[in-house]
């Protein structure tokens, strides 16, 4: 006891840290008593340091070494420190450590509580003292949180005064999180408008981390710790909404951002019935951000709001059936829409048919809708003689359409495909296009589109839409290069639902305007011709249907090359070669596509194309006649080809 005393006094006078140690060692009940002067004392400074002494030393105590009768005391002694300015500060560094010993109990935590909202006035303490105040409060929501829900209006309003003006973005942080627990936990049914004070007056967020930022917090960590709080109660609905459409029409494009975010997660929360009472006021604000966009992420962010929007307003219930009905918001958007798009041309079109697209993804009711009046719009229009000037635009959202419809389709093999009762009619208008050249790129696209949507066309129309691309292969050459991308994807989307079709009526028109023996080096446009279509059934040809056919047509042209006498290619037998090498190529290319892919048809071809290859070389070099030799299978460049699509095959197969 004597030692204590001693190095209590000494500190008191000195200070020094490695002292508190010393004095921690002892029982809790000796430092008490030494401190007893002190924590009494008349004098400030005395009395201050000998609280501060205490909360030290609790921070070095084992936070089980402590019982109940002790944590009880330490707790009525605290709070009632909180009242005096002299000690406040070394009473929160108490409090902060007594609240997280286990045997702190509901009684000590309504004590601690009550006198926290009674004496301590947030706005006269610094940044680190206020911290230390939310700290104890979050300490006890983690532990004793049915005895401040118990509370009821009492813990909310003391907790509301606690938050008011605070600014700092270290404290911001911790007390949105309690904010956020409170709002799911609590009853605050008669502080919903406090609540929303105290929280909305911080929304959108505006901090810039100052230069030093010694808490290391972002604009982005205050913006997503503040939309977790507003979304965390459907009560706010009725006072955030006009709050955010406010807001959206003033700010910047940083808070537009945050504010179109935060709408999209609030919405759902705040439910159907708020959804649709601010429907038109939401839709009025939310579509000027699409029409008048400041950028392509904020015209993104507000689509992707008036999705949400239109999936709440529209969400069936679990005992209401899908209507096929629709009013309100969505019929009145549509038909705003439909009416931009009666001019496809102007600028306003793409907006529009982002807007109507957007629908399609919400529920399976509004997008039924939604196709049953944009694609026969479109379709109209098309077909009607006094707008022509307008068809290339009309195509284009055509196509985007369709696209959205196709992505709208569930993954569930017996619903509805949207576009069904009108594929005639989008058919007919996009293979129409295709005669075209100023409407082909669209028609390409949206024909693309439908091939692609499972359980839409048959056979047949598939043989018809090959039939008219080909017709473009045959019959405008000139005009091919231009569009060949789009009609190889065109053709390789059908390649992989109906290989049969492109098979029988597009690959006889490549194989066949490949000659059997190489041009000579004179005649350029011809070679360049035969480069063009190798790369054209390289891109086609990755389906394993179409690959069978592409091996065995290409090394037969191979093998043709390769056979022709020593008096035909010494002369000049870099054509040949050439040519070989391109073929070559070709096959390794689409070989590398087909390993990318990981198809599993590779490794038969370990007998039907590298021992045929194989073949060639070996029996070349068995027939070779010194230096004459034939000259194409000794090129390098036909080895290194050749090689690549004997590792390409050996790697693809099977382990034993």
């Amino acid at each position: 006891m004597e030692s204590t005393e001693r190095l209590v006094r000494t500190w008191i006078a000195t200070r020094r840290d490695e002292q508190i140690a010393q004095i921690a060692a002892g029982t809790l009940l000796n430092v008490v008593k030494a401190l007893g002067e002190y924590l009494v004392s008349e004098e400030n400074e005395l009395r201050s340091k000998g609280v501060e002494l205490l909360s030290l030393v609790l921070e070095r105590l084992p936070s089980g070494s402590l019982n109940k009768a002790s944590v009880r005391t330490l707790a009525s002694f605290y709070s009632d420190k909180l009242g005096d300015s002299d000690t406040i500060i070394p009473a929160l560094q108490g409090l902060q450590t007594l609240v997280k010993v286990p045997a702190f109990g509901a009684a000590e935590t309504t004590t601690v509580i009550e006198s926290l909202f009674r004496h301590v006035k947030t706005k006269a303490l610094t940044q680190n003292h206020r911290f230390k105040v939310f700290t104890i409060v979050d300490t006890l929501m983690a532990n004793h949180r049915e005895v401040l829900k118990a509370m009821g209006v009492r813990f909310l309003d003391g907790y509301a005064k606690f938050c008011e003006g605070e600014k700092d973005p270290r404290n911001l942080v911790l007390i949105f999180a309690i904010d956020r627990v409170i709002l799911i936990e609590f009853d605050i049914s008669e502080r919903v408008q406090t609540l929303y004070d105290v929280i909305f007056c911080y929304f959108p967020i505006t901090f810039r981390p100052p230069p030093n930022n010694p808490g290391g917090i972002t604009a982005d960590d205050l913006r997503l710790s503040l939309r977790s709080v507003v979304s965390a109660t459907a009560l706010f609905g009725t006072l955030a909404i006009p709050h955010f459409l406010e807001n959206l029409a003033a700010v910047g494009r940083p808070a537009k951002r945050d504010i179109l975010e935060t709408l999209a997660v609030c919405i759902p929360v705040y439910g159907p019935q708020v959804a649709r009472s601010f429907a038109r006021k939401l839709w009025n604000s939310l579509k000027l951000e699409v029409f008048q966009p400041v950028d392509t992420i904020t015209e993104e962010l507000a689509v992707k709001a008036i999705q949400v929007l239109i999936k709440t307003i529209y969400a069936p219930s679990e005992h209401e059936e899908t209507r096929d009905d629709i009013q309100g918001l969505a019929k009145d958007a549509c038909e705003e829409c439909i009416i931009i798009l009666r001019e496809p041309e102007k600028t306003q079109a793409r907006p529009a048919a982002r807007i109507l697209c957007s629908f399609m993804e919400t529920t399976a009711s509004v997008s039924k809708y939604t196709v049953s009046q944009a694609v026969p719009h479109l379709t109209k229009l098309f077909i009607n003689p006094d707008e022509v000037t307008s068809r290339p635009a009309t195509l284009v959202l055509l196509a985007q359409f369709i696209e959205a419809a196709r992505d709208s389709m569930s993954s569930d093999i017996s619903g509805d495909v949207p576009l069904m009762p009108y594929k005639d009619d989008v058919l007919g208008a996009l293979s129409g296009g295709l005669k075209a050249h100023n409407l082909r790129i669209a028609s390409l696209t949206g024909l693309k589109g439908l091939v692609t949507t499972e359980r839409l066309l048959t056979d047949q129309e598939l043989g018809f839409i090959v039939h008219s691309v080909n017709e473009i292969i045959q019959d405008h050459p000139d005009q091919f290069d231009d569009i060949s991308d789009g009609i190889l994807e065109l053709l390789s989307s059908i390649s992989e639902v109906c290989p049969r079709q492109v098979v029988e009526q597009t690959l006889p028109i490549l194989f066949s305007s490949l000659p059997d023996s190489a041009p000579s080096r004179e005649a350029a446009s011809e070679r360049a011709q035969i480069w063009k279509t190798l790369s054209y059934l390289q891109t086609l040809c990755t389906e394993p249907e179409l690959f069978e056919i592409l091996v065995i047509r290409l090394t037969t042209k191979l093998e043709l090359l390769c056979s022709r006498s020593s008096s035909e290619v010494n002369a000049d037998p870099e054509p040949s070669a050439g040519y070989a090498h391109a073929i070559l190529k070709t096959l390794a290319n689409t070989l590398s596509t087909k390993v990318t892919r990981n198809h599993a048809d590779i490794a038969k071809y370990l007998d039907r194309l590298v021992i045929r290859i194989f073949n060639l070389f070996v029996y070349a070099a068995l027939t070779a006649e010194g230096d004459k030799r034939p000259m194409i299978l000794s090129d390098p460049r036909l080895l290194e080809a050749a090689a690549l699509c004997t590792t390409l095959v050996v790697r693809s197969l099977p382990t034993p």
